[in-house]
Order: structure tokens, then sequence, then C-alpha cells
């Protein structure tokens, strides 16, 4: 069957029986169904790459094969695993079960540290970052692909996400580096040789109240970790400890970012200022208006 013949018929079939995510804009009719067959042809790609990707003529068993990935993703398996590709500021990373798919808003606080990260880097030879909660690492692993003079420290408290954040991180050959390792937030890294000596300190926190954890959508609930979300009663208890905490870590010109879940960054920013480490507290807001990121960088004296 010719390609435009097959892919118009699937096209038509898709459409009223798939179920879309607002917080994956990225994810349409057509970067779903090419996606899926680049995944049945053997070459695995993220949604926003498959658009752009000529799709290859494909033999029985692999068309057999397409039919049986469009079933898994009606089934509200998210498209990331079934392709195991996620694209994070136009880098492609290895996305599963063991971490968060990393979001388009996360893209807000990618761009924010990475612009960091150069200012720091203008003044330095090289600069350390630390990615508290990596996840699947797209934020250390990111910042460092874009920022050579970066390195990376990544930790998280699931030793899951730590194995997937090292499979990225060879995927983009920087194991000379970044050095991931499983940690309660900065609990592995409390010596001298991280305290006062990280220039940027970068976070994606668990923000969600356990409340709302619990309603979450069924393609998000039953598929990715609900450590990666649950915040706490208020959403914030992460956040707290990671404010608390940065200061013994940065150095004097050094620098915190993290994001925030709609409506928090007013409270955050109060909390920031509250500790009098800080200054320079400013935000970056969704194209909603809605705070997305926190910025601060530690006190220091001229």
């Amino acid at each position: 069957m010719e390609i435009e013949v097959l892919f118009n018929k699937l096209f038509n079939e898709l459409r009223d029986k798939i179920h879309f995510l607002e917080d994956k804009p990225e994810e349409t009719i057509e970067s779903t169904l090419k996606a899926l067959w680049l995944a049945a042809s053997g070459t695995p790609v993220s949604a926003e790459k498959a658009i752009d990707t000529e799709l290859p003529a494909l033999s029985e068993i692999q068309i057999k094969n397409l039919n049986e990935l469009i079933r898994t993703r009606l089934n509200n398996i998210p498209l990331a695993h079934i392709t195991k590709r996620q694209n994070f500021l136009g880098i492609e990373l290895i996305t599963d079960k063991r971490a968060l798919i990393p979001r388009k808003e996360t893209e807000i606080l990618g761009k924010k540290a990475l612009e960091l990260s150069l200012e720091i880097a203008s003044e330095k030879n090289e600069i350390k970052v630390f990615d508290v909660c990596c996840g699947s690492g797209n934020l250390g692993v990111t910042v460092a692909k874009l920022n050579p003079k970066c390195r990376v420290y990544s930790s998280d408290i699931s030793d899951e996400a730590i194995e997937l954040t090292k499979e990225n991180i060879d995927l983009l050959n920087l194991n000379n580096r970044i050095e991931a390792a499983q940690s309660d937030m900065f609990e592995a890294f409390k010596t001298d040789t991280y305290y006062k000596n990280i220039d940027l300190i970068i976070c994606n926190p668990p923000y969600i109240s356990s409340a709302k954890v619990v309603k979450m959508d069924s393609e998000i609930a039953l598929n990715e970790p609900s450590l990666a979300f649950d915040g706490g009663m208020l959403g914030i208890k992460i956040i707290q400890k990671l404010i608390n905490e940065a200061p013994l870590f940065l150095t004097n010109k050094g620098w915190l970012v993290f994001e925030v879940g709609v409506g928090q960054g007013d409270f955050v920013g109060k909390l920031l200022e509250k500790t009098k480490q800080f200054q320079q507290i400013g935000s970056v807001s969704d194209d909603a208006g809605n705070v997305r990121v926190v910025f601060a960088q530690k006190y220091f004296e001229e």
C-alpha cells in the first residue's frame, strides 16, 4: 500500500479515537501517527522530530507492528513510552516509565537555566551545575550539551530515574562532564567538596498537592511515577527544602532556578525573600501569564 494512502487511512481512523493531554501540545494526530510509523520501521524518534522526518515505506510485518503500536497508544499508553523518545530543547532523549516525561512547559526552565549558565560561563572557564530531582536527566544533560563549560551533578531519590539519566548521559556522550547519583535531593553531596562550590542549581521539583495527584488523568497516573508529581499536602514540600538547603551549596554569586506550579509563584518568591539568603529574585511566565519559573541569586556583599 502506498505511504500516503495508508497514512491517510490511519489518520482518519485515529481522528475520533485518540485522547491528547494539554501538557503535551507537540502531540497531534499527525505527529503521533508519524512517530508510531517511524517506531514501527525501526527508527524511534519523538513526536516533535517525527513531524519533519520523511516516512519510509513499510513491509507487511512493519504495517502489522504499526497497527499494534496504534492500539497500544489508544489504550492510553504515553506516546513517549512507546517510541522511547522525547524531544527537549531540540535534543532527543530516552524516556520510559522510570521517570517523568519531559514536558514543553519545562523548556521554560531549561531556557532560563541555559541563559544563567552562559552568563556565569562568560566569567569562568568551568562552571559547576547541580540538577536536583533530575528525573530523566533532561535539564542537566541539555545544559551540559549546549554549554560546554558546564560540569553537572545530577541527583534523584529514585534509583530507576538515575539509571535513565545515565542512559541519556551515554546517549549524548557526556560521561566526562556529568555525574549522576541516587540521593534524596542534596543528601549524598553534603561534603566540603560541594559546599559553597556550585554556581547554578536547577530543579524541576514535584509541586502538585497530594490531593490532586490522585485525580490526575489515567494516562499520567498509571504510567508515570507519582513521586515525580507529589509535592506534599500543599505542593511545596520539596520546594521549601530546596530553598532552605540551596544556600549551603551555592557560591556567593550562584543562582538557584526552579519550576513552580500555576499559582505558586508569588508565595514561593516570598519564601525566598524570607530566608534573607537571596537577591535578584525574579520569575519567568508562560504564554498565558502564569509564573512557571522562579530564580534567585545567592546574596553577596560587593
